[in-house]
C-alpha cells in the first residue's frame, strides 16, 4: 500500500483499494460529517474528529447532529459496516490516519477580525502526532496566504517535518449550501491546490473517489484560496445591489421583483433577490478584507457591499415602524410576532442567522416580540434565545404586526384571511421574503409593506 502523498491520480479506483486508508474528518459540524459520510460510503476507514462531546456522541448513536437530507441514512448504514466512527483524541486516532481532511469553522471576533484559533490549535494537534507520509487536505475557508503560512508553519513546527516532503498538504475548500451538502460536494465542481504537483495528484486520486464533477487545479494555496472567497463576495456585491434598487423601488412605487424579472430577461443581466444577507457570506468578507490591508490595497466594493447588507436590518426594522405608523400604533408596546429563525429557507440552521439581530433591534424599539419558525420546535426555539408560543394560532393570536423574516415555502399557503381574524385590529404584515401577494395582504384588511414592494397604498 503506497503512502497517502505518494498516491497517483489512477489508484483508488475500487473498494478493496480504498478500504485499506484510514481517512481522518477534524472539524465535525455540518460540512465536516457529510464529508465524512461520503468518503466513508466510497469505501474508506472514516474517522470523525470533533472537540465537541454532544456532536462525537450522536455519530456513534447513528444520529446526525443536523438536519440534511440522506445524511443520518448514509452515517447509520456506515456505522452498521464498520467504516465510519468518531472520537475527540487527537492521540488516538492521527497516528494511524492516511489522509486528514480538516473542515473547522473559521470565526470573526467581534471586530470583524478572523480568529483563526481553531484551525490553528488543530493544526498542531495533528503535527504533534502524525505519521510520514500523511497527506492533508484543507477544506476550511481561509484568507489569501493562511494555508502556506499559519497552516504550514503550524504543522512543520509541531511535527518537524517538510510539508511536500515528509507530507502533503492541500487546499480544496468547500462548496455546498445547508440542506443539499451530500448533493452540492459530489456534484459541484472542486478547487485542488497543492503545495506541490505529488500532493496535488495525491489529492485528486482521494477527491475523485466522491466527486462527480470537475477537479479544477490552479497553481497555488493563496489562487484557491481567493476564488472561494470571491465567490461568496460575488454574491454579498449582487445582493446589495439588490438590496440599493429595493430601496428606491419602495420610495418611487415600483415593485422591484417586476423589474427584476423584466430586466433579467436580457441574457446578460442577473439581478437577485434583495433581502437580509445571513450565513457564512458576510464573515467570508472579512477573510479578505483582512488580508488586503498586508499588500496595501483598500478593497471599496466589498466594503460598500457590507455596510449596505448590515443596514438592512435597520431598514427592515424601518418598514415595520412605518406599517405601524399608518395602523395608528407606536413600535413601543406593540406585539410583533416574526416568522422564521433559519439563516436561509427551507433549512434547519440557526446559526449564522441575523434574525436575532432583528428581533433585538425591535425589542430595543420598545416591541413585544415573538417567533415561529417551522422546522423548529417551541423548545428549541426557548433554547435559542426566543420568545415563543407553543402553536403557530398562539403565536399570531392579538399580535399587532406579522413580520416573515425568512422565505420558507411553508409560509406561503397561509391563510391570510384567518390570521387576520385573530390579530388586533387594524393589522400589519412586513414582508421581507417576497413571500405575500400584496394586493391579497390589503385586501383582508393588512397594512402592508414589502421589501421592495413599492405598491402599498396606506
Amino acid at each position: 500500500m503506497a503512502e497517502a502523498m505518494m498516491l497517483k491520480e489512477n489508484e483508488l479506483q475500487s473498494f478493496e483499494e480504498r478500504k485499506k486508508y484510514v481517512i481522518t474528518v477534524v472539524g465535525c459540524g455540518r460540512m465536516g460529517l457529510s464529508t465524512a459520510c461520503l468518503f466513508s460510503e466510497a469505501g474508506f476507514q472514516v474517522v470523525c474528529l470533533d472537540s465537541d462531546p454532544y456532536i462525537v456522541s450522536q455519530i456513534v448513536k447513528g444520529t446526525s447532529p443536523f438536519a440534511e437530507p440522506g445524511l443520518s441514512q448514509i452515517l447509520k448504514r456506515n456505522l452498521k459496516e464498520n467504516r465510519i466512527s468518531a472520537t475527540m483524541d487527537f492521540k488516538e486516532v492521527i497516528p494511524k490516519s492516511d489522509v486528514i481532511i480538516v473542515a473547522v469553522n473559521i470565526s470573526v471576533n467581534e471586530k470583524r477580525q478572523p480568529d483563526y484559533s481553531n484551525i490553528e490549535g488543530s493544526c498542531k494537534n495533528i503535527g504533534i502526532n502524525m505519521k510520514r507520509g500523511t497527506l492533508i487536505i484543507i477544506e476550511s475557508t481561509l484568507g489569501p496566504t493562511v494555508t502556506e503560512t499559519l497552516v504550514r508553519e503550524t504543522l512543520e513546527a509541531s511535527s518537524g517535518l517538510k510539508a511536500g516532503v515528509d507530507f502533503g498538504l492541500v487546499y480544496s475548500p468547500i462548496r455546498a449550501t445547508v440542506g443539499r451538502t451530500l448533493r452540492d460536494m459530489t456534484e459541484y465542481s472542486k478547487i485542488v491546490a497543492g503545495i506541490n504537483r505529488q500532493s496535488t495528484r495525491a489529492a485528486k486520486a482521494v477527491l475523485k473517489t466522491v466527486v462527480k464533477g470537475d477537479l479544477v487545479e490552479v497553481p497555488n494555496f493563496r489562487t484557491a484560496e481567493a476564488a472561494k472567497i470571491f465567490e461568496n463576495i460575488y454574491r454579498d456585491v449582487n445582493i446589495s445591489l439588490a438590496n440599493e434598487f429595493s430601496v428606491y423601488c419602495e420610495m418611487a412605487g415600483i415593485d422591484y421583483f417586476q423589474a427584476q424579472k423584466a430586466a433579467n430577461t436580457q441574457p446578460f443581466c442577473h439581478l437577485l433577490k434583495p433581502g437580509i444577507v445571513s450565513g457564512r457570506m458576510p464573515k467570508d468578507s472579512f477573510l479578505l478584507i483582512d488580508e488586503v490591508m498586508d499588500v496595501g490595497v483598500k478593497l471599496r466594493m466589498p466594503i460598500l457591499a457590507r455596510s449596505i447588507n448590515d443596514n438592512m436590518i435597520k431598514h427592515a426594522s424601518n418598514l415595520v415602524k412605518s406599517a405601524l405608523r399608518s395602523c395608528d400604533k407606536p413600535v413601543r408596546r406593540s406585539r410583533i410576532s416574526v416568522m422564521g429563525v433559519s439563516y436561509r429557507p427551507n433549512v434547519k440552521e440557526a446559526r449564522d442567522s441575523l434574525v436575532p439581530n432583528l428581533v433585538n433591534t425591535l425589542k430595543r424599539m420598545g416591541a413585544k416580540v415573538n417567533v415561529f419558525d417551522p422546522y423548529f420546535t417551541y423548545k428549541e426555539l426557548r433554547n435559542l434565545g426566543y420568545d415563543a408560543e407553543p402553536s403557530f394560532d398562539k403565536t399570531v393570536e392579538g399580535a399587532d404586526c406579522i413580520l416573515i423574516a425568512v422565505g420558507h415555502s411553508g409560509f406561503k399557503r397561509l391563510s391570510l384571511a384567518r390570521i387576520s381574524a385573530v390579530m388586533k385590529k387594524p393589522s400589519a404584515i412586513v414582508d421581507l421574503a417576497h413571500i405575500v401577494n400584496p394586493a391579497k395582504a390589503m385586501k383582508e384588511g393588512f397594512i402592508y409593506r414589502g421589501l421592495g414592494r413599492g405598491v402599498w397604498k396606506k
